[in-house]
């Protein structure tokens, strides 16, 4: 069996151009324990930080929130861990598209099926759908409508913004892989198939050495279920495997960003991410 560990430093910078009075933020930095993923470590440090709370949201997210009281003109975080990845178990046998339409499913499934305002489907995405719908099984839709996705769309910073919805996304066909998640999100509930957006990491550097270390950043792919949940990874079209590390699932990026919050002050602060790779094992 392959097996991974990595050290992963996600460390975050929040610049106010005056001090601010106070402030408030929620972190999703501690990866999920799981079969395949083992986190045996993880450390967060917050300066300035007055109080904290650790909570598990309701998507099982590991959820940091915390106030800095004092006046401040920074806020630095830096959330380290060490993590164990296996090679997820060979998938069953395909269900069918009449399993899916199954009462006992479609409850179950309720809050993955349904659109929110960044997977709707527009007649872009219901387009999409419509290429793979004829397709045998569900699986087959959805690798195939990850291979489309992939081949159609142009990683490009800039063009879309953290509020963009997929439909957008996909009619400029450039984005980052927020937007192929949420495009993928869309045209698969379009389809009938739950499907649910997943935050955490991507190893840089695939097949690095023991002791490299590289700089990358947050990552965003997608699972769907298929008698059990399946990964695609869009933006790449690579398996979902050992040099990905789960974070966070929810509906969409709503639900799931590393940091966010609000503050007491004026202007607007800028914000530096940086996340750091080594590779243990």
């Amino acid at each position: 069996m392959t097996v991974r560990r990595y050290r992963i430093v996600h460390t975050t910078e929040l610049l106010y151009p005056t001090p601010v009075r106070a402030s408030h933020n929620e972190l999703r930095m501690t990866p999920l324990n799981e079969p395949g993923q083992t986190t045996l470590e993880n450390r967060i440090r917050v300066r300035p930080m007055t109080w904290s709370h650790v909570y598990r949201d309701h998507w099982g997210t590991h959820v940091t929130a915390m106030e800095s009281l004092a006046a401040h003109d920074r806020l630095d975080i830096e959330a380290t861990s060490t993590v164990e990845r296996s090679a997820p178990e060979e998938p069953a046998e395909p269900t069918s598209w009449s399993a899916l339409r199954n009462d006992d499913v479609q409850d179950r499934s309720f809050e993955w099926l349904m659109p929110t305002p960044r997977t709707a489907a527009g007649p872009g995405l219901a387009e999409l759908a419509e290429e793979v719908r004829a397709l045998a099984t569900p699986r087959a839709a959805a690798y195939t409508l990850g291979e489309k996705i992939h081949d159609a769309m142009t990683y490009e910073h800039g063009v879309t913004g953290v509020h963009s919805s997929g439909e957008e996304a996909w009619h400029e066909r450039r984005g980052v892989c927020q937007d192929f998640a949420h495009i993928a999100l869309g045209a698969l509930r379009a389809l009938g198939i739950p499907a649910r957006y997943v935050s955490g990491y991507l190893a840089p550097t695939r097949n690095g050495s023991v002791g490299d270390t590289s700089t990358g950043e947050s990552h965003a792919w997608v699972e769907f279920w298929d008698g059990g949940w399946l990964a695609i990874d869009p933006t790449n079209q690579t398996q979902v495997g050992v040099d990905h590390i789960v974070v966070a699932r929810g509906r969409d990026y709503e639900d799931v960003p590393p940091f966010k919050g609000v503050y007491s002050g004026s202007a607007t602060a800028s914000l530096q991410v940086e996340v750091r790779f080594t590779r243990l094992t």
